[in-house]
């Protein structure tokens, strides 16, 4: 069995905290399951490691292939069996059904047996207990290999209008799995209500289990362009990937193949896809409040508060959700954060910051945090890895004065090299070629004060870079 993970969503409904370049599954949430400080997506490959003989697919967007390489250092001497973990990159984001596409050709052009039963789940969902987890993706191989098309369902636990449902043939099964009868969208609560009330419907988790030809068929005959994918090589597909229709593969698949199997998941889940969902899941104190934040609360009840670095102070608050972060301030009543991706579509429309990325941006080398910025300035602190290095590069309209505040750093400035330690600087002048780099074995940690007549990212032009990147 081989499983595919899902790792490229953009994580909209979670804004300010998911941004479009530091989206929800690489997360390091406090839920009260998550004791460890890891991400969606490292929980995700945790849980399925607990699999014998795991071979795992990720498939995530170009711009991510960092944040999925870091990540999963960081957790590898935690994942059992010995996992191989192979990285499949998007040059586009297109939705579920091309980045499944995607992904089983790459398998098979690595020699997977169209016959090998995949294993598809998103990289950012919650679940307990993970042992529990295991059985039902043994269950779904089974179904699987008698050429159904599983899908997973959770028999819901109240109206909730923010998930897809499926409706099954029967509240009764003989075997281990349902025949699905329709898949339909999310609901409006009255509607939500009746499909509790009539026990045939199931939350839909966008989890799925297939064997390989049994997908590929399904593609052929429902949406051609994806099935010719098969025919092609996968540097050809990687050449059209841009022109693929963006869709879901509950739309190019699921609500028209007749192969369709339900298995009943019946475990703690939730796709963290709200923050009322979020609140759900947190522990609460004697007034209903889930907090994860410096916070002084009166008369404030069954409210969600989550902050960064500044004290929250709320009175007299009922039922209402509060986001902080270092440079965005979400607060709304609970019942409307399925509206919070109208937010991010209006930031985006006017092209806003705050919609891409937060004040510290993650780069493979380390990370830079916007301290200050003005006219003709921006005061940035850099660190950087041990043993990592900034690319080759240079500025066209700005300046640049490094001061060292921890470790020691090797600068290459034009022609001349140097080292510079904690308290020293140094000046990089315009239009000249320079590299920073950690020779050390602890972090170096940099003030960088930009000055020139236009400051922004996209003044780089990179000369030699060791991560393979390219001018942003």
């Amino acid at each position: 069995m081989k499983f595919i993970v899902l790792a490229g969503g953009s994580g909209t409904r979670l804004w300010p905290l998911s941004r479009q370049n530091f989206p929800k599954q690489f997360l390091k949430l406090p839920t009260s399951t998550n004791h460890e400080n890891e991400s969606f997506f490292q929980n995700t490959l945790k849980r399925l490691c607990l699999y014998p003989e795991v071979h795992i697919f990720v498939i995530t967007n170009e711009k991510y292939k960092f944040y999925v390489i870091n990540q999963i250092e960081e957790i590898s001497d935690k994942l059992k069996n010995k996992p191989e973990i192979e990285l499949v990159f998007e040059p586009a984001s297109k939705n579920t059904a091309p980045a499944i596409a995607l992904a089983i050709k790459y398998a098979l052009e690595k020699g997977v047996s169209p016959e090998e039963v995949f294993f598809v789940c998103p990289s950012d969902h919650l679940m307990k207990p993970d042992e529990g987890f295991i059985e039902y993706i043994k269950v779904s191989e089974e179904v699987a290999q008698k050429g159904y098309i599983v899908t997973f369902g959770i028999k819901p636990s109240c109206p909730e209008t923010g998930y897809g449902y499926i409706k099954v043939k029967t509240i009764s099964k003989i075997e281990p799995f349902y025949k699905v009868e329709k898949f339909v969208e999310k609901p409006d609560i009255e509607t939500a209500k009746r499909y509790v009330q009539s026990g045939n419907y199931f939350w839909n988790s966008g989890i799925f289990a297939f064997r390989a030809d049994t997908i590929i068929e399904d593609f052929k005959r429902y949406t051609p362009q994806l099935g010719e994918f098969f025919e092609k090589s996968y540097e050809d597909v990687l050449k059209n990937f841009q022109n693929i229709e963006d869709i879901s593969i509950d739309y190019a698949i699921m609500e028209k193949t007749d192969k369709s199997a339900l298995v009943e998941l019946d475990v703690l889940w939730s796709d963290i896809g709200s923050w009322e969902s979020l609140y759900d899941i947190l522990d609460k104190d004697e007034h209903g409040n889930a907090i994860t934040a410096r916070s002084i609360n009166i008369n404030t009840t069954g409210s969600l508060i989550v902050g960064s670095k500044r004290l929250i102070t709320t009175l007299g608050l009922e039922d209402v959700i509060v986001v902080e972060t270092e440079d965005a301030l979400l607060i709304a009543r609970k019942g409307e954060c399925q509206k919070v991706k109208d937010i991010v579509k209006i930031l985006s429309d006017k092209a806003m910051p705050q919609v891409k990325d937060h004040l510290t941006v993650y780069r493979p080398w380390g990370s830079y945090t916007l301290l200050e910025e003005g006219l003709r300035y921006k005061i940035k602190r850099l660190t950087v890895k041990p043993g990592e290095m900034l690319s080759m590069q240079m500025h066209h309209h700005r300046s640049e004065h490094w001061v060292v505040v921890k470790g020691t750093a090797k600068v290459k400035i034009g022609d001349r090299e140097i080292f510079v330690h904690e308290n020293e600087s140094v000046y990089v002048p315009k239009s000249t070629l320079h590299r920073l780099e950690n020779p050390g074995k602890i972090s170096l940690e940099i003030i960088e004060v930009q000055v020139g007549e236009y400051v922004e990212e996209d003044d780089i032009k990179r000369i030699d870079d060791i991560y393979g990147r390219k001018n942003l």
